[in-house]
């Protein structure tokens, strides 16, 4: 046969099937007799009562002459001007099946699972794609558009492998569920199915390409949400599939987020393959502790194993999505863990030994050494209950020596506008020109660069960056790599200085990696001369930000989590490391006591004299504050690990021991004690914005440095404790950082 006529007979075949569909659910005398009744009854429109919107649609009308009323299965439904069919449907409170539609991608319209009958139209119509108008009627439930979904249904499972008992998405899977409420009793194709090569996305999203529906919703995710031209539509009709150009794995930091908005099981879970169903796993609300963004998670547990992490819905803080580290550090949870407590002997080796021998041990010493000797370490993943009851416990013992690592050696916690972002993450929405001094918003908070880039592509907004070179996913202009340059800005001899001056919302963000320099002050001193200069600080509008690295360091400097002293390690007889793993312990003198309290085997772990097991955040309840100064509370998923502990009841423990016993027996008590200190600390789930400006400072003498600005992560895949203890994230760090 030639090659020719082959091709006119497999265009004559998508042709024919094309039209057979269009005459199915157009022509009434080919459908059964009750649907052709139905069809040709005149429209009955009742005078039917306004229906109420549905619970959860958001109804936003900015303007109320721009609302229309259209009416939904007879039902009037008024819906702001430019909304489509498919939403006004929603709003009434009707379900319209769909693949492809998703209300945080461009509209494809390529399923059309979503047919509906409008009135005087001569065929359903794709409501996903059609602007609703005044007066419309729109018809969800009649024979003709049953007929219609039935058929799209018919096509989609024509080619769809029936593997649906080993399969991952089985369970919570559009595809089942639609072909269950809105397909046929049984299909009519017996030919041979087509299979698809999978593709190699890396090491955290398997693809089984044979079950895409080519709905193209990865495709619209990576290049709108993750901005990375990774995968594409290859092919057309019969041989069309989805894949990567060239043979390249994802990178983004957010990739993990096509496992959730695929409709089928054409992407899954690497890390979680064949391990559990979804019916199998209890959900915990909980929040997000790798970064400073305190993203909404659920974790999914199965008896004393976290088994994955998906995220939650909250439109402040991460919309619906999460980053990989977040989605996937979940494996280090189990691994490296400390069970027991123990002592170093002389030899060098720990040995494990009871709580009140540990105890027993710390509280000798700490009673041999002077008040201001003593010295504690807050680390990155700490709660404010642990916090607060350490800075208790080190006040009564004499002692103001203590600090959050990552605040630097002489924290401001004076004024909560300079420490916080003052525009909220959601703020960043209405912002129109950018300055990013010293921060990699794509690696130090995934969520936040997710948030600018929304903004970059809705409205054009500019960013200016000050750092060193990185790789960004939306236009950016680099205007150099140290404080010289935000000197020249300034001092308005910067282009960039009247760009800021003639924008309408301007908003800096610096980097908390700024926090560690000696020179700190001088910098924040410069970046307020911008802000009273470029009108980035009014009474309507406070863009001045920093965004924090770590959970704890909000929390911390709310609490005032201030050390007397900025040398005060080079003195220190007796530490007490709290999780703290990256404090850098090169001054502290040999003789020095540590007690090491942590729920990881982690760098802290090799100076200590005893060691403490605790908690991870997956097991205990605690009060985290974010980068935008909302307090959040984590819930405990699994138990705890071992004779491991809360880390408030091992201090409360320890206190009793030495004799300064603190009054505290309940965490409820603990957080009467925080009310005092810092009341909007208990505050869940509310932002709790900054009083003052910037404006109260005093003046600064310190003169800036002229050494450049440093990354503040090195790997985004491992910042942590857990994050490093992650088989995961080893292999993410190995294969696309190409280390």
């Amino acid at each position: 046969m030639g090659l020719g006529l082959l091709a006119s007979r497999v265009l004559r075949f998508h042709t024919n099937r094309r039209n057979l569909l269009r005459t199915i659910v157009t022509k009434p005398e080919l459908q059964s007799p009750e649907a052709s009744a139905a069809a040709a009854a005149p429209d009955p429109t009742p005078d039917l009562p306004p229906r109420t919107p549905v619970a959860g649609a958001r109804v936003h009308f900015p303007n109320p002459d721009d609302a229309i009323e259209v009416f939904v299965d007879g039902y009037p439904v008024k819906i702001p001007k430019g909304m489509t069919v498919l939403q006004a449907c929603e709003i009434a409170g009707v379900d319209i099946p769909r693949f492809c539609y998703h209300s945080r991608l461009s509209i494809a319209g390529n399923c059309r699972m979503c047919l509906v009958e409008v009135e005087k139209s001569p065929k359903p119509v794709a409501s996903c794609a059609m602007p609703a108008l005044p007066g419309m009627k729109i018809k969800t439930d009649t024979p003709v558009a049953k007929k219609a979904r039935e058929g799209v249904m018919e096509f989609l499972l024509m080619n769809h492998p029936l593997d649906c008992p080993i399969c991952d998405q089985g369970g919570e899977c559009d595809l089942q569920d639609q072909s269950m409420a809105f397909g046929s009793d049984r299909g009519r194709f017996t030919e041979m199915k087509r299979s698809v090569v999978d593709k190699n996305l890396g090491p955290l999203v398997k693809t089984v390409m044979t079950r895409c529906i080519q709905c193209t919703r990865c495709v619209r995710f990576a290049t709108e949400i993750a901005g990375v031209q990774d995968l594409g539509m290859l092919g057309r009709g019969s041989g069309e599939e989805i894949g990567t150009y060239v043979e390249k794995l994802m990178t983004s930091e957010l990739s993990g987020n096509v496992i959730d908005i695929c409709p089928v099981g054409a992407l899954t879970s690497k890390p979680f393959a064949f391990k559990a169903r979804n019916w199998e796993l209890k959900g915990t609300e909980s929040i997000d502790v790798t970064d400073a963004v305190g993203s909404n998670i659920r974790i999914d547990s199965r008896g004393p194993e976290v088994m994955r992490i998906l995220p939650r819905l909250n439109e402040d803080i991460n919309e619906e999505w999460i980053s990989d580290k977040t989605r996937f550090f979940y494996d280090g949870l189990k691994r490296q863990r400390l069970n027991d407590p123990m002592i170093r002997g002389a030899d060098g080796r720990f040995k494990a030994v009871s709580w009140r021998d540990a105890l027993a041990v710390a509280a000798e010493v700490l009673h041999q050494v002077k008040p201001e000797e003593i010295v504690g370490v807050v680390g990155k993943l700490c709660d404010a209950e642990s916090m607060m009851v350490l800075k208790d416990f080190l006040n009564r013992m004499g002692s103001n020596n203590v600090w959050c690592e990552g605040n630097g050696p002489s924290p401001n916690a004076d004024l909560r506008s300079g420490y916080i972002m003052n525009t909220s993450i959601s703020g960043l929405e209405k912002v129109d020109v950018f300055l990013l001094v010293g921060t990699q918003p794509r690696i130090e908070a995934a969520m936040v660069n997710a948030r600018i880039r929304k903004t970059v592509r809705a409205t054009n907004a500019k960013v200016g960056y000050i750092g060193p070179p990185t790789d960004f996913n939306y236009d950016c202009e680099h205007i150099g790599t140290g404080p010289q340059a935000l000197v020249e800005i300034a001092e308005g001899r910067h282009p960039f200085f009247s760009t800021i001056l003639n924008a309408k919302n301007p908003a800096i963000i610096v980097g908390a990696g700024i926090f560690e320099r000696m020179d700190k002050d001088a910098i924040f001193s410069t970046v307020e001369t911008i802000a009273k200069k470029g009108n980035v600080v009014r009474p309507d509008w406070n863009g001045l930000n920093v965004l924090l690295l770590n959970a704890a360091q909000a929390a911390a400097l709310d609490l005032g989590l201030v050390p007397e002293s900025s040398n005060s390690i080079e003195s220190a007889k007796f530490v007490y490391l709290m999780g703290a793993d990256d404090v850098n312990l090169d001054k502290l003198p040999k003789d020095a006591f540590m007690v090491y309290q942590g729920h990881h085997g982690d760098r802290g772990v090799y100076h200590a004299n005893v060691i403490l097991p605790a908690a991870a955040f997956t097991e205990k309840e605690g009060t985290y504050v974010n980068t935008e100064g909302c307090a959040q509370q984590t819930l405990p998923a699994v138990p705890t690990v071992g004779d491991a502990r809360d880390d408030w009841k091992i201090i409360r423990a320890l206190s009793e021991v030495a004799g300064v016993r603190l009054p505290y027996d309940t965490i409820g008590a603990v957080q009467s004690r925080i009310r005092n200190v810092a009341p909007n600390l208990l505050s869940v789930d509310e932002r709790e914005p900054a009083t003052f400006g910037a404006s109260l400072k005093p003046e600064c003498t310190q003169s800036i440095s002229s050494t450049p600005f440093k990354a503040a992560i090195e790997n985004f895949y491992m910042t942590d404790c857990i994050t490093r203890a992650s088989k995961i994230m080893a292999q993410c760090s190995a294969v696309l950082l190409k280390k």
